[in-house]
């Protein structure tokens, strides 16, 4: 049995969160096409409903309290799985959705190029996708599976291996033809580029081609988005998973640097919840996967 009170009305929870997104009743009032007068008088009411204050008056400003900011992380997540489930229900009321989180680059780069045979093969399944770079709680965010990146030497328990990360220098054709490289000791004093994630990165490159790590200068970036284009506009030499690499290279917008394809540490998984794992979506998704990845 669910009880009414700790349930307002979806109007007053879409105030208080214009209100708690926007830091202002005029701008609420204007999303939701309500005057400020109806919005404020839809926030008293939560206060009213839940006994509490939310909102302490200042000078005709609302201040949330403390108690109205942790209300406002747990209201709106559950408005954006409703919202989710809605769009899901109304683009695709036959066949079910996976809501999959995924790394970046990932998914434009690998994921997304293949994604059209998976709609051939199940049409009524829809896959919405979240990029993300930081871990998935999946008892908070409504998502029914992360493809992830993991480096550690236990596997989760409910997840797929898709395939374990290999590494390939490269650099434009600019770059190498003003600092030719012929063996790994030609890299000493040159700009390397890495990644924030993978700090270990070239010290597994380098021991992949039978050498120490050099000193050199780097950069520091967050996606391999940038560091491909400032590889290719010459900053310094890019590190990149192979599969990255390979579309690079064969496109001619870089070219690769001594040894390709070294082994690194990580691996991409898929990961999901338990409680998802019977998911008709979710297992055809699953199985399309490891389809590809074989």
């Amino acid at each position: 049995m669910r009880i009414r009170r700790y349930l307002p009305n979806l109007s007053l929870l879409l105030a208080f969160d214009g209100v708690m997104r926007h830091g202002s009743v005029t701008a609420a009032a204007q999303e939701m096409g309500l005057t400020q007068s109806t919005v404020s008088r839809l926030v008293q009411t939560l206060e009213e409903q839940m006994g509490q204050p939310l909102f302490s008056r200042h000078r005709r400003r609302l201040i949330p309290t403390e108690a109205a900011t942790r209300y406002h992380a747990d209201i709106s997540a559950a408005l954006d799985l409703i919202q989710r489930g809605g769009m899901s229900l109304i683009a695709n009321p036959e066949g079910g959705s996976i809501n999959l989180a995924v790394l970046p680059t990932f998914g434009t780069r690998w994921l997304a190029p293949r994604l059209p045979g998976f709609m051939t093969r199940h049409p009524g399944i829809m896959v919405n996708l979240t990029t993300r770079f930081q871990p998935v709680s999946f008892s908070d965010e409504p998502f029914d599976a992360a493809i992830i990146y993991h480096q550690g030497e236990t596997a989760p328990d409910d997840s797929l291996l898709l395939f374990g990360e290999s590494l390939t220098a490269c650099a434009s054709s600019a770059f190498l033809a003003a600092n030719p490289i012929t063996q790994p000791g030609d890299m000493a004093g040159l700009v390397l580029l890495y990644l924030q994630t993978r700090p270990g990165a070239w010290a597994d490159w380098f021991h992949g081609q039978g050498a120490q790590a050099v000193p050199s200068g780097g950069m520091v970036m967050d996606q391999f988005s940038m560091m491909i284009q400032a590889a290719i506009s010459g900053l310094g030499v890019a590190l990149l998973p192979d599969y990255l690499a390979r579309q690079e290279i064969a496109e001619g917008h870089l070219l690769p640097v001594l040894q390709q394809a070294v082994p690194g540490r990580g691996a991409y998984r898929l990961v999901w919840p338990r409680t998802r794992a019977e998911s008709r979506p979710l297992i055809h998704f699953r199985d399309w996967l490891a389809a590809e990845v074989s």
